[in-house]
């Protein structure tokens, strides 16, 4: 048997101004053969194809691994060469038995609001109806009709944070397997929730129908349960959360289990993530606990949902506040590494931090600072990858040492205090931006953990081309 495998994966903020170039995705893209040393996202799910193939005496003809972290909308060429080396690569290796694409699910580009749904149609339009094509994606994806219709098998991950990348690739691979075997004949019903939310599957409620989703494949004719989370920074028309199920050959059950756990994840609206603080009630609360390091989230700019990285608001009213013996990961701020370099350690300066992006980065901080720390190539762990933070200044202002850095990405790991040269369990208070990913690794070590933000977000976007209605800009939609 013969597999074609391609990666393409970004999530796209529609509403962000920093756009996503083709530069972003070849820097570290593979092509023709993923080498075993990447420990990129997307190559994770591409090696474990790899190995699944070699242990049943498959080949494997690899196209791109190519990904970025999220941003804006992606330069229209740039997604239209990225797919054309996916289908070039496609017709020299035809004919295959079966296809497997990691993909994100929320890509947006110039003229293409559907990326994934453009990409498996022609990759479709080139294998033919008869072969199996399955598909790997982010639960922050808009699930569309396309998708669905030109793919095979589609799996999400079930986990938020993503600590299940790897398994779920595994079952992508057995389900495609067996259907090019004959084995079984997957059959995909989705179930539109009507819902934009988040969904954080190591709380309950979502613990709990998480364990149920899974318990139930494998039970009689259902193959695979995934829920597609949506992306609320997507402004598209199919956004928002679905259920999908996968049976063998079995269109009836399918819609009536997608059904029936859409309708009780809708019953689960507003309760499926943590409640949201001010700055303000954190510090207090932080005060009245005892263990370790209190974690302070900054949820309204966290670069995993494409947003800027260096917007000041959170580091300002810790600033003024007067807290001591805290950190913060990371403000995104080129500039001001360079600066701190060319300045060298011990040295003293009055520097212009974050802000400097976009209208979403807020107002920049002028501080009085020391530089206490340069690193370069500072990295973090996450589910299985291994995360850039780029180079690293640590400036450090009264009570905080603040980690600048060259590349955007949300705080996932404590490695990325410690890479930086700060010691986090050191630190009383630790400010970091990510919404839920960085809970795997931080969760350990915390005394508590605080979710800093509006109460939601999802309500105050302009959105304009979103289907209505949707729960909650329509909040009587289930009554």
């Amino acid at each position: 048997m013969k597999l074609f495998t391609a990666s393409l994966m970004t999530e796209t903020n529609t509403f962000a101004a920093v756009p996503t170039s083709l530069a972003d995705f070849t820097r570290g893209m593979s092509r023709g053969g993923v080498p075993e040393t990447d420990l990129s996202l997307a190559a994770v799910q591409m090696l474990t194809w790899r190995r699944m193939a070699e242990s049943r005496g498959w080949r494997t003809v690899e196209s791109i691994c190519a990904e970025t972290g999220p941003s804006g909308i992606t330069v229209r060429s740039g997604y239209e060469t990225l797919r054309g080396w996916i289908l070039e690569d496609l017709q020299r290796a035809l004919p295959v038995d079966a296809v497997l694409l990691a993909l994100h699910g929320a890509m947006v580009a110039d003229g293409y609001p559907d990326c994934e749904g453009d990409v498996i149609e022609r990759v479709r339009q080139a294998v033919g109806p008869r072969v199996p094509i399955g598909v790997e994606i982010d639960p922050h994806c808009s699930l569309t009709r396309r998708m669905v219709e030109h793919a095979t098998v589609i799996c999400c991950y079930k986990e938020f944070p993503h600590t299940d990348i790897a398994p779920v690739a595994e079952d992508v691979f057995r389900l495609t397997g067996d259907a090019l075997e004959g084995k079984t004949k997957p059959v995909m019903s989705v179930y539109d929730c009507r819902l934009i939310s988040s969904y954080f599957t190591t709380l309950e409620p979502m613990k709990s129908f998480v364990a149920k989703t899974r318990s139930l494949e494998g039970k009689g004719r259902v193959l695979s349960v995934s829920t597609a989370h949506g992306f609320a920074y997507g402004d598209v028309p199919e956004i928002g959360t679905k259920m999908l199920v996968i049976t063998d050959d079995d269109r009836a059950v399918g819609d009536a289990l997608a059904g029936d756990l859409g309708r009780e994840l809708i019953a689960l609206r507003g309760r499926t993530h943590p409640r949201y603080v001010t700055t303000q009630e954190a510090l207090a609360q932080a005060a009245r606990t005892t263990g370790g390091p209190v974690v302070l989230a900054d949820v309204a700019d966290n670069p995993g949902g494409g947003f800027p990285g260096d917007n000041t608001r959170m580091l300002r009213e810790l600033l003024e506040a007067g807290v001591q013996d805290a950190a913060f990961a990371c403000i995104w701020d080129p500039m001001a590494v360079g600066i701190a370099r060319a300045a060298g350690e011990g040295a003293r300066l009055t520097m212009r931090v974050g802000g400097k992006s976009e209208p979403l980065s807020d107002m920049p901080l002028d501080l009085a600072v020391e530089v206490v720390a340069l690193r370069q190539n500072v990295t973090q762990p996450f589910s299985g990858a291994t995360i850039s933070l780029g180079d690293t200044a640590v400036l450090r202002c009264g009570g905080m040492e603040i980690i600048v850095n060259t590349r955007r990405t949300q705080t996932f790991h404590p490695d990325a205090f410690t890479g930086a040269g700060v010691d986090p369990l050191a630190k009383r208070i630790l400010a970091l931006k990510s919404t839920n990913h960085f809970r795997a690794a931080f969760e350990p070590i915390a005394g508590a953990i605080f979710h800093v933000g509006p109460p939601d977000v999802r309500t105050r976007m302009p959105y304009r081309h979103i289907q209505r209605p949707i729960w909650p800009l329509d909040p009587d939609l289930h009554g």
